[in-house]
């Protein structure tokens, strides 16, 4: 998985998640496959995402919603 390709994933997720378009920055996690989103804005959260070469989408979403909505 590619930053840019997660970051991509990750502005759509926020968008349906009705987050709008906040400041986002990804990070590689210490661990393999393992991503830190800095989402900024006027409620910031950081969210840990797994996704590695053949992760889909569609996981990479259900992560995002799951934290999200675990807050």
């Amino acid at each position: 998985m590619q930053p840019q390709d997660l970051e991509r994933i990750a502005k759509k997720a926020l968008r349906e998640l009705g987050i709008g378009d906040p400041p986002l920055t990804i990070t590689a996690d210490a661990l393999p496959d393992r991503w830190r989103l800095n989402i900024g804005g006027s409620d910031p959260a950081t969210l840990t995402i797994r996704a590695g070469d053949g992760t889909t989408a569609n996981h990479i979403r259900e992560q995002i919603f799951n934290q999200f909505s675990g807050r």
